[in-house]
């Protein structure tokens, strides 16, 4: 995944709308909405780092889905397991939540 979907992905995930982080980045709505579409280009690094900074997460991270540690890329499973987790927690009925708690509660007594 590129900027855009990663942008997209940490917006939902934080539930943050479009027109609040312009208000926090003092970035141009238009411009955060150009990063959001198909045909945009990836924002300037200064653009970059004020929407990173506010939504708590590295460039990297948001240009490329990983985050790095000195020396070589690691994949960040953690910030990606938990967007991916979050959002497809989301899209379940009420009663299938509970389900899938239950699922992750028994798996983690079996792990231990």
């Amino acid at each position: 995944m590129g900027f855009r979907e990663n942008l997209k992905n940490e917006l939902e995930y934080q539930d943050i709308k479009v027109k609040e982080l312009a208000a926090k980045t003092g970035i141009n709505r238009k411009t955060l909405d150009n990063y959001l579409t198909k045909s945009a280009n990836d924002p300037s690094v200064t653009n970059a780092v004020k929407i990173a900074r506010v939504l708590n997460v590295s460039v990297e991270y948001l240009v490329t889905g990983t985050t790095f540690t000195i020396g070589q890329p690691q994949p960040s499973t953690s910030q990606e397991d938990i967007t991916e987790l979050t959002l497809k927690f989301k899209q379940l009925p009420h009663a299938y939540r509970k389900i899938a708690l239950d699922l992750i509660n028994s798996l983690l007594k079996i792990q231990t």
